[in-house]
């Protein structure tokens, strides 16, 4: 397990077990780095992952704190795409452009926690509404925790299901950018090269390690993040 997932893997448990509750102060940088024996730059980036996946906030000159569990439960739930098409009264189809196993580049490896150059199976998927592209779904899985991935038919049944029912996920991290999609993209979204996307990156985990991750690329034009949260009003003495 690389170094900075050793810290992460420390608060989550800290957070779960409820030792450290919410608003509970977390360990700074230089004593993540001490305790762990790494460099502070370490200590550093598994604390802005976790404040990514939005465990924990950190405030510049106050230090990191644990999330509210209202904030950590904001958009991070992850629903499935063939769902979210049909509860709109709408008609969902998959289009599988390809499933392989490949060598890992150093960045998906990093992303799997696993050696680069080791076997991953691959998947593109495209995701229809009503005949049109709303997703591409480029996805990297660990063969050893999911070896039959690649067997399964994925216009019958989406990769999140799947991987659902044989690992059940026990937690997760998103990245969201905007981009300006390159031509290969532009091709299986039909659409044209100036216009923008929303990518979310995903990995998931269980019990077992990371088990996969995922770059879900959508047009800006056909698609929309939202959520819903309620606060408490504050309670009066």
């Amino acid at each position: 397990m690389a170094k900075f997932s050793n810290i992460k893997q420390f608060i989550y448990d800290k957070i779960e077990t409820g030792e450290w509750p919410e608003n509970h102060p977390v360990s700074s940088e230089n004593a993540l780095a001490e305790q762990f024996s790494v460099s502070r730059m370490t200590a550093r980036r598994a604390l802005q992952e976790l404040a990514d996946e939005g465990l924990v906030i950190r405030t510049q000159g106050a230090g990191t704190f644990v999330a509210p569990i209202k904030s950590q439960t904001s958009f991070m739930a992850i629903k499935n795409i063939a769902d979210e098409v049909r509860e709109r009264g709408h008609e969902y189809r998959a289009k599988v452009h390809h499933l392989r196993v490949q060598d890992a580049s150093s960045q998906v490896a990093e992303a799997l926690q696993i050696e680069p150059g080791s076997e991953v199976l691959h998947s593109t998927i495209t995701h229809l509404e009503n005949d049109l592209p709303v997703q591409l779904e480029e996805r990297y899985v660990n063969p050893r925790l999911v070896p039959d991935y690649l067997k399964q038919d994925y216009t019958k049944v989406t990769p999140h299901e799947y991987l659902c029912v044989v690992t059940p996920l026990t937690e997760a991290s998103h990245q969201i950018e905007a981009i300006h999609p390159i031509s290969s993209v532009c091709q299986l979204l039909q659409i044209s090269r100036d216009e923008p996307c929303l990518r979310i990156i995903r990995r998931t985990w269980s019990s077992g390690g990371v088990v996969s991750y995922a770059i879900l690329t959508h047009p800006g034009s056909r698609f929309k993040l939202g959520g819903h949260m309620n606060f408490e009003a504050p309670k009066s003495d």
